[in-house]
């Protein structure tokens, strides 16, 4: 078996991820929770209302605890990747572990994307695309980035003129 790629992303990606998943959280609960609330505040007998309000709070900052505060070093710890010779790999996961080995003469396309969240900590993310998809290696220091986004389109050029 393989050993683990010996890269890790930047460590400021633990900080994109708590934002980003705090942000989304409080969106899905003051969506699912502002008609409880409504009902609560106008409804005569809104008793259940303010249960059901009370509930869903409490599931919203169990998921912040777990999503903000619990998750992301795990999560950084399990993310690696490594550009071999012929080769990208990718290994993510905490507790669905996804392996994936790109040859590059299947990349078709390298990008970067930077979102706000990445721009406020100067990261960027690298996507790699194929046939069969688009692999994301999310969390990289800006240049970085651009010169792993080069080099894999650079090996994946040289790669499909040896075909």
């Amino acid at each position: 078996m393989r050993p683990l790629p010996k890269n890790q992303l930047d460590p400021k990606v633990k900080s994109v991820w708590r934002i980003s998943d705090a942000l989304w959280l409080t969106l899905a609960y003051a969506v699912c929770s502002a008609t409880f609330f409504i009902i609560a505040l106008v409804g005569p007998e809104s008793s259940w209302a303010w249960i059901v309000v009370a509930a869903m709070t409490v599931a919203w900052v169990v998921a912040l605890v777990v999503m903000v505060g619990i998750l992301p070093p795990i999560r950084h710890m399990r993310w690696r990747y490594e550009v071999g010779e012929n080769e990208l790999d990718i290994a993510r996961g905490i507790i669905w572990r996804a392996r994936f080995v790109i040859p590059f003469v299947r990349v078709q396309n390298t990008d970067t994307k930077q979102g706000p969240i990445l721009r406020m900590f100067n990261l960027a993310s690298v996507t790699v695309s194929t046939a069969a998809g688009e692999h994301v290696i999310p969390g990289l220091a800006f240049e970085e980035a651009d010169m792993l986004r080069d080099r894999i389109a650079t090996q994946a050029r040289l790669a499909q003129e040896d075909v």
